[in-house]
C-alpha cells in the first residue's frame, strides 16, 4: 500500500499540540512543518525507523531542543518555548533509552536528585532511602538496594531505576523513548501495569519501541513518522504490523532475516574456548567459532553471556581456562592487545552512548579511532588516508549525515550504531563479538546490519552474537550455545533451533535437546 501525509486531526483532550514544527541541524532536516498532538488517558505509540524524527519531536517536547517555526499549545495555553525547567515544572518527564543516571552516586540519589526531601539545605538520607524503596517497589525492583552505586547494577536493574526516578516526578505527560529495550520480558509487563494505570488516572503517556510486540500490547493509538515527516495517525489494532512496517519504511519488505547458507565442510576454528571461568559469574564455559560462523550466546538476561564476550575482549581480570585463536593459545590482557593485528578481535558493545561513542567528537574521529594506527607514519597521522577511508565506510555502511565533521551525538540512534560497527570493521577484525547490536534500532536498520552481519561472516569472520531477542537468535545463528547460571546447558544446531526450545533451555527445563557437552565444542 501506497501511504501519503494526513494532518494529525485535533484532539479535544488534547495536554499538548504542535502544529507546523519544523526543526532543522545544518543541512539536515529533522522535523518538517509536523503536526501532532498526545492527550489524556492514551498510550500514543510514534513509530519511524531510526532518523525518521522521534527523538527530536519529543526534545521539542521537554525543552531541550527550539524549534525553528511552529507553535506549541500546552494545557490550553500557546508558548513560545519551553525550557527543560519549565517541561519539568509541567509535568512533563523523559525515559530515554540512553540513561542520565549519575554512576558514581547511590540509586536513592539517583531518583531524589531534583527534589531531594530535607529542610534547609540538608538532605534527609533516611526519607530519601524510604521513598527510593518505595518507587523501586513500584516498578518491581525490590532486589536494588537504595544505597548502592548505580555503575554496579546491571543495564536491565538501571533502566528500572530511571523509570522509578521518573514516577517519582508525578508525570502529566511521561515519554518513554526505547526505555524497555533492556528489560526482561517479565520487567516490560511490571513497566506496562504501571502505564495502563498511569492512563487510567489521566497521565498522557508517548511510547517510542521499534518492538511491534510491545506496540500491539501497550499502544491505544499509533503515530507513524517518516523521513523527519509526519505519515499517519490510526488506532490500535486498524493497521497489520506489515502494513505499519511499510508504512514505517516506505517499502515492503520481503525477508527479514539473510538465507544461512547450506552446510559447508568443517574448517578449523577462529576461536576455541575451553573451561572459561571468572569469579563467580562464569564456570566451565567451552565453545568454538570457525570461519564462516555465527555462533549465538542466548538465555535469559545476566546469565554470564556478557561475561563471555568481555572476557574475550580483555576487559575482566582474572580470567581463567584456555583461549586459542588461529590454532594458537593466547592470553589477552586488555582490549589493546584484542585488536591488535595477529589477534584481530573487535567488540560491538551494548550502550553506544557511554561505550562505544565519544559524544562530542566527529563522525570522522570516532570512525577511525581505533586503527588510528594504520594512518600513522613517521609520527604523523595522515589525515587525506584517513579521510579517504573514513569516507569509504560511511558509504559501505551508508550511514546518514550532513558532513564528517559533525559530532557523532548528532546522528540518529541507527546511525550511531552503524558508527559504532564501522569504527571495528576498520580495524578489519577476523573475530567479532556483537553484544545486542540491534538494541534500540528500527526494522530497516536491523535488516542492514543482519545482512552484513551475514556478508561478514561469508566472507570468512568468525562472529560471537548475544542478543535478548530470540527471533534474532533464531533467523541468524548456525549454532546457539544457552547459558544458565555462568554455564552452557544447551546448545541448538540446526531443526533443534526453535524458539520452544530456546525458552526450556533458558530455564533450565529438558525438554529432550542435545545436551551442551558434544555440541558446544563442535565448529563444523
Amino acid at each position: 500500500m501506497t501511504a501519503t501525509a494526513e494532518v494529525n486531526p485535533a484532539l479535544p483532550n488534547a495536554f499538548l499540540s504542535m502544529e507546523g514544527i519544523t526543526k532543522r541541524y545544518g543541512g539536515v532536516t529533522a522535523l518538517d512543518d509536523v503536526d501532532f498532538a498526545c492527550e489524556r488517558h492514551s498510550i500514543h505509540a510514534i513509530l519511524g525507523e531510526n532518523g525518521a524524527g522521534k527523538s527530536t519531536l519529543i526534545k521539542i517536547m521537554s525543552g531541550v531542543t527550539r524549534a525553528d517555526t511552529g507553535r506549541m499549545v500546552l494545557e490550553g495555553k500557546e508558548i513560545e518555548h519551553l525550557s527543560p525547567v519549565d517541561a519539568t515544572r509541567a509535568g512533563i518527564v523523559c525515559i530515554f533509552q540512553e540513561l542520565s543516571l549519575m554512576p558514581d552516586l547511590s540509586v536513592a540519589d539517583n531518583i531524589s536528585i531534583t527534589n531531594p526531601p530535607g529542610r534547609r539545605g540538608l538532605i534527609n538520607q533516611r526519607a530519601q532511602r524510604r521513598r527510593a524503596e518505595e518507587l523501586l517497589a513500584r516498578v518491581g525492583c525490590e532486589d536494588v538496594n537504595p544505597i548502592s552505586r548505580v555503575r554496579d547494577l546491571a543495564l536491565s536493574r538501571r533502566q528500572l531505576v530511571e523509570i522509578a526516578k521518573a514516577l517519582g516526578r508525578d508525570p502529566k505527560l511521561l515519554i518513554l523513548d526505547e526505555a524497555t529495550s533492556a528489560l526482561t520480558a517479565a520487567d516490560v509487563e511490571k513497566v506496562f501495569t504501571i502505564l495502563r494505570a498511569l492512563r487510567d488516572q489521566g497521565t498522557a503517556i508517548l511510547y517510542i519501541s521499534h518492538r511491534m510486540a510491545e506496540i500491539e500490547a501497550i499502544a491505544d493509538t499509533c503515530t507513524v513518522f517518516r523521513n523527519s515527516r509526519y505519515i499517519q495517525t490510526f488506532k490500535q489494532g486498524e493497521r497489520t504490523p506489515e502494513q505499519i512496517v511499510q508504512l514505517m519504511i516506505g517499502r515492503e519488505i520481503s525477508q527479514i532475516y539473510p538465507p544461512k547458507r547450506p552446510n559447508r565442510p568443517s574448517a578449523e576454528p577462529t576461536l576455541v574456548v575451553e573451561n572459561l571461568g571468572w569469579e563467580d559469574r562464569l564456570n566451565g564455559i567451552s565453545f568454538s567459532v570457525a570461519p564462516g560462523q555465527i555462533v549465538g550466546l542466548g538465555g535469559l538476561d545476566g546469565q554470564g553471556q556478557r561475561e563471555v564476550l568481555l572476557g574475550l575482549f580483555g576487559v575482566l581480570r582474572g580470567v581463567k581456562g584456555k583461549i586459542k585463536l588461529y590454532g594458537r593459545e593466547v592470553n589477552v590482557r586488555s582490549p589493546a592487545a584484542a585488536k591488535l593485528p595477529r589477534n584481530a578481535i573487535a567488540m560491538i558493545p551494548e550502550d553506544r552512548k557511554t561505550e562505544g561513542l565519544m559524544l562530542p567528537m566527529s563522525i570522522r574521529d570516532n570512525l577511525s579511532i581505533a586503527s588510528l594506527k594504520r594512518f600513522v607514519k613517521a609520527g604523523m597521522i595522515n589525515r587525506s588516508l584517513e579521510s579517504t577511508r573514513v569516507d569509504a565506510m560511511i558509504d559501505a555502511m551508508r550511514i546518514k549525515i550532513g558532513s564528517p565533521a559533525d559530532a557523532v551525538g548528532t546522528l540518529s540512534g541507527g546511525n550511531q550504531q552503524k558508527v559504532v560497527i564501522g569504527k571495528w570493521l576498520m580495524t578489519e577484525a577476523k573475530i567479532l563479538l556483537l553484544m545486542d547490536p540491534t538494541r534500540g534500532i528500527d526494522v530497516g536498520t536491523k535488516q542492514e546490519i543482519y545482512a552484513l552481519m551475514r556478508k561478514l561472516a561469508d566472507d570468512g569472520a568468525a562472529i560471537l552474537f548475544y542478543s535478548t531477542d530470540y527471533d534474532e537468535l533464531i533467523g541468524m545463528c548456525d549454532r546457539i550455545s544457552i547459558l544458565y547460571r555462568g554455564e552452557i546447558v544447551r546448545t541448538l544446531i540446526g531443526d533443534d533451533i526453535t524458539e520452544q526450545n530456546i525458552v526450556a533451555a533458558s530455564l533450565n527445563v529438558d525438554l529432550g535437546v542435545r545436551p551442551a557437552a558434544n555440541a558446544g565444542a563442535s565448529h563444523g
